[in-house]
């Protein structure tokens, strides 16, 4: 299991150090959502620009620690060019990954919790965040933040 953290915490260090879609879009026609967690201070703002149902581009700005940022970063990567959908299925199954911890799953359970962790992909490199509750906000942040965006854009 040693190789397995040592890859995700690679692949969260690479975010952090290398964010992808970083920058802002041209508001209108994207639309900006901003996100903050009092906790820590991350604050992540979102430009989405989505069209006939599908997130077409989005851009990331903002400043957190390492798990908040590398967890925007992922997030980005992962729904950009999804359907609207899509983008909310992967949001769900995000966001149920860092609420259930691998000890408290039945066996069915973790079967199923494999199977979304290939679902989401590089993804689950933020799995482990759940051993540490404090964090999970972090973790969450963008990918509640986008769930507001798509929910004002529905309006």
């Amino acid at each position: 299991m040693s190789n397995l953290d040592d890859l995700y915490r690679e692949i969260i260090l690479d975010h952090y150090r290398s964010p992808r879609n970083r920058g802002q879009l041209a508001t209108p026609p994207a639309h900006r959502v901003e996100g903050f967690n009092p906790l820590c201070g991350d604050e992540i703002t979102i430009d989405l620009l989505v069209d006939d149902g599908v997130l077409v581009d989005l851009k990331l700005s903002g400043q957190g620690c390492s798990i908040s940022q590398a967890s925007s970063s992922l997030m980005s990567v992962a729904v950009k060019g999804k359907s609207r959908d899509d983008v909310r299925h992967a949001i769900a199954s995000f966001k149920e990954m860092m609420l259930r911890h691998e000890s408290a799953l039945s066996d069915d359970e973790s079967k199923n919790q494999v199977a979304r962790l290939r679902e989401l992909g590089e993804i689950a490199a933020l799995q482990g965040v759940v051993k540490f509750p404090v964090r999970i906000k972090c973790a969450t942040l963008a990918w509640n933040t986008l769930a507001q965006g798509l929910d004002e854009l529905a309006l």
